[in-house]
């Protein structure tokens, strides 16, 4: 990072900032991408270049964009969400047609279909190659745009052994961390069509993410796709390492069907989350709340498996 060569990436004149979206398009199987700041400004960007104010965008009940940005869709782009349920937390094409608006003029208009992989909520779980293509005809036979949102995407490349581009190809625009499990410490990138990424580059300047000497982040994003992607699946190990532990302590209920990358969401019925999250933070051990009795463990590249086995060990010391 302290020896990129850097420019203004306002310009287009940042030569790292340029390698990484060159990189990132041809790695993606996209005509052109754009770096941008964080993950929550990839999808308001996504979503901005493919609505109109008024539009309707369909996703799953659970989805990101619906529940942690701050109902930024709204705010930027005046549109609405549709969240819809899904199948255990994706999207499906039955729920896609279903959510469809009648073209009346008293509903708004259905624009936009929007997926999530991996599925964080849930547990990070990842969306099957066909499940992708059908939810993607679905979407097309009523002639709606599609966006991905990827912050995970490495990782459901990685759990299911198929290559980014092949899960990017049925969408309009999509976009990917480099941050999460890449393990970069900003910045995100979005691609798709060239004259969606030239909208999306004007749309990233008005909300504030026109970046100066951004070749700083972008080469730490460099380094984390060559050096760190193909580890991802160690974090994979160690999320299902951790999961087979606590499924076998009593306070807890763990779908070890459902840990398939680096994500464990898990239940404890007879303790409030707040109790557990609270103990354990006193064992040097962060998980989050994400209900009443439910939580999520997160493993990445800065955790070992030995540190894994003391969490293990912390979990059992308390509620073994």
């Amino acid at each position: 990072m302290a020896e990129a060569e850097v420019g203004d990436d306002v310009y287009g004149e940042d030569p790292t900032v340029n390698r990484l979206e060159a990189r990132m398009a041809d790695r993606l199987g996209t005509e052109a991408a754009l770096f941008v700041p964080s993950g929550t400004m990839a999808n308001q960007i996504c979503l901005h270049v493919l609505t109109d104010p008024g539009d309707e965008v369909v996703l799953e009940r659970s989805a990101h964009i619906f529940n942690y940005e701050s109902g930024a869709a709204g705010l930027l782009s005046g549109i609405q969400l549709n969240p819809v349920d899904g199948d255990g937390g994706l999207l499906t094409p039955e729920a896609v047609d279903a959510a469809v608006r009648p073209d009346a003029m008293v509903m708004p208009p259905s624009r936009v279909v929007s997926v999530e992989n991996t599925a964080n909520t849930p547990g990070g779980v990842v969306y099957p190659l066909g499940r992708i293509e059908a939810v993607a005809e679905a979407a097309r036979a009523h002639d709606l745009h599609l966006h991905l949102d990827g912050a995970r995407l490495w990782n459901a490349a990685a759990a299911h052994d198929v290559p980014e581009r092949a899960y990017v190809a049925p969408f309009d625009v999509a976009w990917v961390a480099l941050s999460k499990g890449l393990g970069a410490p900003a910045g995100s990138v979005v691609a798709g069509p060239a004259p969606l990424i030239k909208e999306a580059r004007r749309t990233r300047k008005r909300f504030g993410g026109g970046m100066r000497q951004a070749g700083i982040l972008a080469a730490a994003g460099i380094y984390a796709l060559e050096h760190h992607r193909p580890h991802l699946t160690d974090d994979h190990d160690k999320a299902r390492r951790l999961a087979e532990a606590l499924a076998a302590l009593p306070p807890f209920d763990v779908d070890l069907d459902r840990v398939e990358t680096n994500i464990l969401v898990f239940e404890s019925p007879s303790h409030p989350a707040t109790e557990v999250v609270d103990t354990l933070a006193e064992a040097g051990v962060q998980i989050t709340q994400f209900g009443p009795h439910t939580l999520r463990a997160t493993t990445h590249r800065d955790v070992s498996m030995d540190e894994i086995e003391t969490a293990i060990e912390a979990f059992r010391a308390h509620y073994g």
